[in-house]
């Protein structure tokens, strides 16, 4: 069993940045592949992006490549979202999640935590 939990959400205005910060308790955070999706209201969840359990590859939705970076410290347990050039289209409730499989699809995922809403205002 994994717990993760979401932290970093909030407010923000069309162009500004965000750090989203995921930290997980329980099996050994290296074995897993870490994402982030996003659910915006209306909306089903989709992809956003992902980092390996070394940290070396990182993949990203088209809509927010160039603007979104993913990281992790396997010694912190813990897995980061910065987002910048916000645009109000980003607004959603981001999740965390961690599976042994990955992918860009939800049911690589088999932990996930309860979600951090982020509000872009344009």
């Amino acid at each position: 069993q994994v717990q993760v939990v979401e932290s970093g959400g909030g407010l923000v205005q069309a162009g500004g940045s965000l750090r989203l910060s995921c930290a997980a308790s329980g099996r050994t955070f290296s074995n897993y592949v870490m994402a982030w999706f996003r659910q915006a209201p209306g909306k089903e969840r989709e992809f956003v992006a992902r980092i390996v359990q070394s940290g070396g590859t990182t993949y990203f939705a088209d809509s927010v490549k160039g603007r979104f970076t993913i990281s992790r410290d396997n010694a912190k347990n813990t897995v980061y979202l910065q987002m910048n050039s916000l645009k109000p289209e980003d607004t959603a409730v981001y999740y965390c999640a961690a599976g042994l499989r990955g992918g860009g699809r939800s049911n690589g995922y088999n932990y996930w935590g309860q979600g951090t809403q982020v509000t872009v205002s344009s």
